[in-house]
């Protein structure tokens, strides 16, 4: 057994395809595959449904899903508990965070607890969404903030993580704005028109919310890929250029909407969902070391 095989398997689970699972390993596609075999062939079951696309996880899999985050989650918190006897760096928060709301929402939210707390030290880790509650459950930060939608959880367990929801925002379509303050895209389209479109990379939780929207259309709205990325700040700098219609959350275009340069690509209501904004941290226990400044931040958040 070796513990990069419960980490792969918990990506395979979170990303549900073994090319950006393997991409968000770092490894190729074939050596990753063959870590699951291995895996596989240690628990004497097989895992993953191969048939299926997305890739699912077979009864005997997500039984096994449980009890790897409960391992990793073991590990890295003892590895954590070695560690926390180092006097240095005691006095800083460590945040694991999106790269979305590390550029849009964290800034003005750390803001507004400065009246109350004062300034907080704090260490920013902006990751994609995968490997930001990998930073959580391997013992490298102490709170994670990340988006939740029912249609897409994080895969943490509530009875070894707890959470408190921060607030919402809405994932939505903006376009360019034309010299007479419209769009210079919309939907839904003229019909038989295709819309070009600035998408989320495969994968990624943003193009997976973009999914949700899309398959509640009717009808589907005809998009033409033209670019695609992980990261939101990415697709809002295509779009601010003219190059398509992109899906983006609210807080990563306030200030654009405000200065007209970009617009909503869509009525009110349509085309959109509301995502929560949550933090998360591992509950306190006996192999647990939990910051003072780290809990004494979550006893107030919990007490607003």
């Amino acid at each position: 057994m070796d513990i990069k095989w419960l980490e792969d398997f918990i990506a395979l689970a979170e990303t549900r395809s073994f090319s950006r699972a393997a991409q968000l390993r770092h490894i190729t596609q074939p050596a990753f595959s063959r870590r699951i075999q291995s895996l596989e062939a240690w628990a004497g079951a097989e895992l993953v449904d191969r048939s299926s696309y997305p890739t699912r996880l077979t009864a005997a899999g997500q039984t096994f899903h449980g009890q790897a985050l409960e391992i990793v989650a073991a590990l890295q918190a003892t590895r954590k508990l070695m560690r926390s006897h180092q006097a240095a760096g005691q006095d800083v928060i460590e945040f694991a965070v999106p790269h979305t709301l590390a550029f849009t929402f964290f800034p003005h939210w750390l803001a507004g607890l400065r009246p109350q707390l004062g300034v907080l030290k704090t260490r920013l880790n902006a990751l994609n969404v995968l490997d930001a509650v990998m930073r959580l459950t391997d013992g490298g930060c102490d709170l994670l903030i990340a988006y939740h939608h029912p249609s897409e959880p994080l895969q943490l367990a509530a009875e070894r993580y707890e959470m408190m929801s921060l607030g919402s925002e809405t994932l939505a379509p903006y376009s360019r704005a034309g010299p007479d303050g419209l769009p210079l895209l919309r939907l839904p389209a003229l019909p038989g028109a295709q819309v070009p479109f600035l998408s989320y990379a495969s994968g990624a939780y943003m193009a997976r919310l973009v999914e949700v929207i899309l398959e509640s259309a009717s009808p589907r709205p005809q998009l033409a890929t033209v670019y695609e990325t992980d990261m939101a700040e990415g697709l809002k700098a295509m779009a601010l250029e003219g190059h398509g219609l992109a899906f983006l959350p609210s807080s990563s275009v306030r200030k654009d909407l405000q200065e007209g340069r970009l617009v909503a690509a869509a009525e009110p209501g349509a085309f959109e969902l509301t995502m929560q904004v949550r933090i998360y941290r591992a509950r306190p226990g006996p192999v647990r070391h939990v910051k003072p400044q780290a809990a004494a931040l979550w006893d107030f958040l919990a007490a607003r």
